[in-house]
């Protein structure tokens, strides 16, 4: 099984793994077979969700109200009258909200229209500015750590790169004390960032269950919008679960590659 792994593994990577020890390489390709099959399920639950979100926004809903209608309501009647409603067309943000920005972005096609899918996500992304305006305190920890949440796993490559040139700039010695050095900082900032995604998740199921309270006490929604927006979201979670879990399988790897590299370069 090592020889195995240990040929496939050397495909993708740019050193030698003969002199790396078998139970490195085994478990390097366990966590390749475990990163498989966690993306498999990921794509699945990625197209049920495209089928779900597309079958919801063609449903038109009870209230008749787009979804800039459906946050403008949500925000003005909590005294946010501060915070704007805008569409996005952006990957980036798509719906969500900013605190930094004051902002509730929706997509065009959930901005405009009056459909299931505006109501949950109009309703859910107000709910977290709402979560801002109580002081929740895991929405307030997931403000203060934003940019290590969203580009700390940015600054992996980027942090490889500068040891790189460094050990090469100033070492001159053909060793990697550097490379290491930056690597295992940009792992650590990588795993920071793992462990906030667990705190973005907290506060999304926290202005989902909000969502659901205000649209039912306001009339807003009937029991079966209701449910249809709980179906909804929980693949909103299921996927952002297998998601964190990817990151937690890559974060692993990266660690392996690393100690199979020191493996390599200790043996020359």
């Amino acid at each position: 099984m090592a020889d195995t792994f240990r040929n496939i593994i050397e495909s993708t990577v740019d050193f030698d793994l003969s002199s790396v020890s078998d139970i490195i390489i085994i478990f390097m390709g366990i966590v390749l077979i475990l990163l498989a099959i966690v993306s498999v399920f990921a794509l699945i639950v990625q197209i049920f969700l495209a089928i779900k979100y597309h079958k919801y926004n063609k449903k038109k809903n009870s209230a008749e109200m787009t979804g800039e209608e459906v946050a403008r309501k949500i925000l003005d009647a909590n005294d946010l009258q501060n915070i704007k409603v805008k569409s996005s067309g952006s990957m980036l943000f798509g719906n969500s909200y900013s605190h930094f920005f004051k902002k509730v972005r929706l997509r065009r096609l959930t901005w405009k229209k009056n459909s299931i899918s505006s109501l949950a996500m109009a309703s859910q992304k107000s709910c977290l500015a709402i979560l801002d305006k109580e002081q929740d305190p895991d929405m307030k920890t997931r403000i203060k750590l934003t940019p290590i949440i969203y580009f700390g796993p940015l600054a992996f490559i980027p942090l490889i790169i500068i040891g790189v040139l460094l050990d090469i700039l100033i070492l001159k010695t053909g060793g990697a004390t550097f490379t290491i050095a930056f690597t295992s900082l940009g792992l650590i900032i990588y795993l920071i960032s793992f462990i906030m995604s667990i705190k973005i998740l907290k506060t999304e199921v926290k202005a989902q269950n909000k969502a659901y309270e205000i649209l039912k006490t306001n009339n807003m929604a009937t029991d079966e919008e209701l449910s249809m927006l709980k179906k909804l979201f929980k693949l909103y979670n299921i996927e952002y679960v297998n998601n964190m879990v990817i990151s937690l399988l890559e974060l692993v790897y990266r660690v392996l590659q690393i100690v199979a590299y020191v493996q390599s370069a200790n043996s020359d």
